[in-house]
């Protein structure tokens, strides 16, 4: 019989940081919410509308905030044109 392993719980205390100036984006098809590290803003979760005006405001927000690459979500095609604007202005997406 094999043996089993006891498995220890990590705590998010215990996690290296990988990336401290990456964001995340949930991009859907009339919304696009963003979550920077906790001490870049005082409001570090924002939702933009995917209008062209909300989207430049979005990455220009993601520059203030020193962001430099970004981890996306999206259902459908709706990442492209954010994909786009980022790398323009030097975000690895």
């Amino acid at each position: 019989m094999a043996k089993t392993r006891k498995r220890s719980k990590r705590r998010l205390e215990d996690l290296s940081c990988v990336n401290p100036n990456a964001a995340g984006l949930d991009i859907g098809s009339e919304e696009i919410v963003v979550a920077v590290p906790a001490d870049r803003d005082d409001q570090p979760v924002r939702a933009f509308a995917t209008f062209t005006l909300d989207l430049q405001a979005l990455v220009d927000w993601l520059i203030a905030c020193g962001i430099d690459t970004v981890v996306m979500e999206s259902t459908g095609v709706f990442w492209i044109p954010i994909y786009e604007l980022l790398e323009q202005h030097g975000i690895v997406p």
